[in-house]
């Protein structure tokens, strides 16, 4: 069974900068795409960013492309969401996920792929 911790959240001002990280249990290589997803309570889930299994490629909802940069380090198996600019509207809990998906073509149909593991999440607050 796969296991994924977050961490990295916390509070930060407008503008400000914070990298989550999700460490998995096991290896994510060439088996595993992975995602970030966020949900605040009372709020639909969104999925924010991903990569995929091969690292090749990756893709953003419109509202973080180019404030987030997701990245991997296979040999840490860890996966990072470096995020910039960040604004209010971005408070949130952060979750990754994996996916058993082989094949960069997982990023243009992600949205619609239920992830199979999930973390417990990260909460990133943006206030002044």
């Amino acid at each position: 069974q796969l296991r994924l911790v977050e961490s990295g959240g916390g509070a930060v001002q407008p503008g400000g900068s914070l990298t989550l990280s999700c460490a998995a249990s096991e290896t994510l290589s060439d088996l595993y795409a992975v995602a970030w997803f966020r949900r605040a309570p009372g709020k639909e889930r969104e999925g924010i960013a991903t990569i995929s299994s091969s690292g090749r490629s990756t893709n953003y909802v419109d509202s973080v492309k180019g404030r987030f940069t997701i990245s991997r380090d296979t040999a840490k198996n860890t996966v990072y969401l470096q995020m910039n600019n960040l604004k209010p509207e971005d408070t949130d809990v952060y979750y990754c996920t994996a996916t058993v998906y082989i094949g960069d073509d997982y990023v243009r149909e992600w949205t619609t792929i239920p992830p199979d593991y999930w973390g417990r999440g990260t909460q990133v607050t943006v206030s002044s």
